[in-house]
């Protein structure tokens, strides 16, 4: 019966985010935002974070139903399944920021808010989450009020290049999983989140990132990081040193920052394998790999003659497969890791 709940949920999950809109169309339309940041011509009239909001509109659901309802990378590790090893980096996370009961936290694109809800429900402190897609918003909101910690959460939809409905010194904490990668001025970004944050507090960041092997002058290598980009709707991807220096121009202290990819005590699973193999980890989703993916795809071609999935989801599915063969390509090279972690404070007395 699971799979028929999965299904129906999907299903009623894509109509509800889809809303009787265009999907062919918006995915077409989506797909041309690297043709206009490539023309010099249109580099100042383009604005990236509309591009942004769309990817999340429109791959959402997707994205739960096959990674699960956080939405982030976490370092694997050997007999362990992905759920668990993205609890644990979520605890990780939840004990670098020292986090105590009463404090207010904001959570940085937070997604339908898996993280939100295991930071509250464990570190007994009130969430806020920013977020500039509604559709994801709604479902966190709804996750919440289901986990019974409506009372201690809420989703905004804005931007968290603007969040001027939020006031300064706001928060005693926060954090950033996966999001501040799509700001296309990341000093701009982390400025606006060290203005709602206390003096004083801790600010935990996880990046996506070209490594220190990524070869400019190697095609294949650009190859890779443009498939990246427009797969992951990214305006650019950073280094690690222009993420820590673009967190110092915006006045945080970097106090430690490292690629949790390969920087782990012990074996390590590659963080990609889920995409690529179900050997290494404990549950391995067989949707994950590629021959699950092509079953998705097929699948998802029937069940929209069927009207069961709204037309066009067939070409989500097939964009976010590409997707996947772009962050295995990017991770099997060396040159692309989603797992640069860092600690930042705002100064006690800035």
């Amino acid at each position: 019966m699971k799979p028929v709940r999965q299904l129906r949920g999907l299903s009623n999950g894509l109509k509800a985010a889809f809303d009787g809109s265009n999907v062919v169309r918006r995915v077409q339309d989506f797909e041309q935002w690297t043709n206009e940041v490539s023309r010099q011509d249109s580099e100042a009239g383009y604005d990236h974070t509309p591009t942004v909001k769309e990817y999340y509109d429109l791959c959402s659901e997707f994205m739960v139903f096959g990674w699960g309802e956080s939405l982030h990378f976490a370092p694997l590790s050997p007999g362990e399944s992905l759920e668990d090893s993205k609890i644990r980096h979520q605890r990780l996370m939840i004990s670098k920021l020292e986090l105590r009961p009463g404090m207010t936290v904001v959570d940085i694109g937070c997604g339908i808010g898996g993280p939100m809800r295991r930071v509250a429900r464990e570190a007994g402190v009130r969430v806020v989450g920013v977020n500039i897609s509604e559709v994801q918003c709604n479902k966190a909101k709804q996750l919440n009020a289901a986990a019974g910690l409506d009372d201690m959460t809420d989703c905004l939809v804005c931007s968290f290049m603007d969040m001027s409905v939020i006031a300064d010194k706001t928060f005693d904490s926060g954090y950033a999983i996966e999001s501040t990668c799509h700001a296309a001025d990341k000093a701009a970004a982390f400025a606006e989140i060290y203005r709602v944050l206390k003096p004083g507090a801790l600010f935990w960041g996880q990046e996506m990132c070209m490594t220190d092997m990524f070869d400019p002058g190697d095609d294949r290598h650009c190859g890779i990081k443009r498939e990246l980009m427009h797969g992951i709707a990214l305006k650019e991807i950073a280094t690690f040193r222009e993420v820590n220096r673009a967190l110092e121009t915006a006045g945080f202290e970097v106090m430690e920052g490292s690629d949790l990819a390969v920087d782990q005590h012990g074996p390590i699973t590659p963080w990609y394998q889920p995409m690529e193999t179900r050997g290494g980890l404990v549950g391995g989703d067989v949707r994950r790999i590629p021959m699950g993916r092509k079953a998705v795809r097929m699948g998802s071609r029937m069940a929209e003659s069927l009207g069961v999935f709204p037309k066009g989801s067939a070409e989500v599915v097939e964009f976010l497969d590409r997707t996947a063969s772009a962050y295995v390509a990017g991770g099997r090279t060396g040159i692309f890791t989603p797992l640069y972690c860092f600690v930042a404070r705002r100064p006690p007395r800035g």
